[in-house]
């Protein structure tokens, strides 16, 4: 079963921000963790929903970056100004790349793209300290990681191949992943792959990922997952990237330049699935880097 509606998962566990663009709040007896960082344009909902479901701010002590692309770090400056207390995590890679002027430059540029893509205006940006500019900091996640919420913890797995920086959140006491985009994207009854930067890699990483309990994913994109089907995911994920690879050589085979596979691929992507959030130029920069690891096969 696939849920896209914002509210309460479980005991503790909720689903906050848009349809498109997802963060989860787990609370602990002692401090509560939103993990995954969304969209800056879903601040007010957010902190609207955190407002009408009850849920205790000033006991959020934690926000977890899975990877730092920019619809994954959204909410983070705005928060830390407003909350200084609140430690920010990424992996160490998440930290250079977020520490880096052209990155944050890139970040902030595709998120005025995709507001005015899914709200039609950047009016919900226009009054809020949204931007990255190099100030946040805070601690670094590797394999291995946890954070103690008191009666809860929360583990790190480090699952590169979307991005380099990926890692993924996995709270065993629910049996509960936060894969971030480690594994496909949960779009309608679709398994969207998005293997950005290595397609080995990101194969390894949900490899990994198999190995665990899994009752409930948490996905970034289009809310979570239950049930039986939460049980399978990853091995769905994984054959998804299969016809993914069998797509890309067949546009590489048929195409005169990558360039010209990643735009018919593009093309392709959005006749099936108008409504998809992410700005067609920005998806045509994820196409052309899948395609160019596979130039030479």
């Amino acid at each position: 079963m696939r849920i896209s509606n914002p509210g309460q998962i479980d005991e503790g566990l909720w689903l906050l921000g848009t349809k498109e663009s997802c963060v989860y709040l787990l609370e602990g007896s002692q401090s509560s963790a939103l993990i995954s960082a969304g969209m800056s344009y879903i601040i007010p909902d957010l902190l609207r929903q955190i407002d009408a479901f009850g849920i205790s701010a000033n006991k959020i002590e934690h926000i977890i970056i899975l990877h730092s692309h920019f619809d994954h770090v959204g909410i983070v400056p705005f928060l830390k100004r407003k909350w200084p207390h609140v430690t920010i995590y990424a992996s160490a890679r998440g930290w250079q790349v977020l520490n880096n002027p052209k990155a944050v430059s890139i970040i902030n540029d595709y998120t005025m793209k995709v507001c005015r893509r899914v709200r039609g205006n950047a009016d919900d940006l226009s009054l809020l300290d949204w931007q990255w500019r190099c100030d946040v900091h805070g601690e670094t996640l590797g394999q291995g990681s946890r954070i103690d919420l008191g009666n809860r913890h929360i583990e790190i797995h480090e699952t590169p191949g979307h991005s380099s920086c990926s890692i993924s959140a996995y709270f065993p006491q629910l049996k509960v992943l936060f894969p971030s985009d480690a594994a496909a994207i949960p779009y309608r009854d679709e398994y969207i792959i998005a293997a950005g930067s290595n397609f080995t890699q990101y194969l390894q990483s949900m490899d990994k990922l198999s190995g665990l309990d899994i009752e409930t994913l948490c996905a970034d994109h289009y809310g979570y997952v239950s049930g039986d089907e939460a049980k399978h995911y990853i091995a769905r994920s994984k054959a998804a990237a299969d016809q993914m690879i069998d797509r890309l050589l067949l546009a590489l085979r048929q195409e005169s330049s990558v360039e010209q596979a990643a735009r018919q691929l593009v093309k392709s992507h959005f006749d099936l699935r108008p409504d998809y959030f992410v700005d067609p130029d920005i998806l045509l920069g994820t196409y052309t880097r899948m395609l160019k690891q596979f130039i030479d096969a």
